[in-house]
């Protein structure tokens, strides 16, 4: 997987890294860059850019100081954060309660992006969503569905790690089948809450997000591909994953009835 970075336009940035499973499989990485109207840069993830990587986004930005903030979204995507804080120790540090357990040591905003806080502080750039009826952090950590989407309305991007995926090849073989399609992460069915209703709140939730975030052109997945969309088509799409898992949301509600 090569590593680049994607220019979305209106400020926004894909950058593509690399990530391998075992040392082997290279499944990908992402984390994205957007700037603001004052002249700052946010991150969205956490990845230790390679040296180019890293001069080309000291161009973009004008050097680290001017990182104003990085918004770690999903809890389990932690490895890379202290190098994060390391480079740009000015920028001021968001993550998940997973993450402030994780590495306790960095100086972590008190807002967790869980907590429906990241709009009072990034609502002028952009749009956040966390999905109901699924645990964002499973007793099973090998569970790794949920976690905060976040849509850049400027460039109509929808940055999104792992709940959302376009898995695109070289993936393992037993990945082939799920390829080239935009779906939901393979573990929704012990990412949902054990409880009734769980089930129809998250489909209530994509169902709206598919409408709210309608006039999206873009999606930037974990681990390995950027999807680009006609306008409108957004809410097919989702539409299409939300129908692939519906015998996993019928079991859910007979069980938890």
């Amino acid at each position: 997987m090569t590593e680049e970075i994607l220019e979305c336009g209106e400020g926004f940035w894909s950058i593509r890294g690399s990530f391998r499973i075992g040392g082997i499989v290279n499944i990908g990485t992402q984390c994205g860059l957007i700037s603001r109207s004052d002249g700052s840069f946010v991150f969205l993830d956490s990845y230790t850019l390679p040296e180019s990587t890293l001069a080309q986004v000291n161009r973009i930005t004008g050097g680290p100081a001017n990182v104003a903030a990085i918004i770690n979204l999903h809890p389990f995507h932690t490895i890379h954060c202290e190098w994060m804080h390391r480079t740009f120790p000015a920028a001021k540090l968001y993550g998940t309660r997973r993450h402030h357990e994780k590495w306790p040591s960095l100086p972590w905003e008190s807002s967790r992006c869980e907590s429906g806080e990241l709009a009072d502080h990034f609502g002028d750039l952009l749009e956040f969503s966390l999905p109901p009826g699924v645990a964002l952090v499973c007793d099973d950590e090998a569970v790794h569905f949920s976690s905060v989407l976040a849509y850049h309305r400027a460039s109509r991007t929808i940055h999104v790690d792992d709940t959302l995926s376009y898995l695109t090849a070289p993936f393992p073989v037993s990945l082939l089948p799920v390829t080239g399609r935009l779906d939901f992460h393979p573990t929704l069915a012990k990412a949902l809450e054990p409880r009734a209703g769980a089930a129809d709140e998250f489909r209530d939730w994509a169902i709206e997000l598919g409408v709210d975030w309608s006039d999206a052109v873009r999606v930037a997945t974990a681990h390995n591909s950027v999807v680009e969309m006609e306008r409108g088509q957004f809410p097919e799409l989702l539409g299409a994953a939300l129908g692939r898992v519906s015998s996993v949301l019928d079991a859910h509600r007979r069980q938890y009835t």
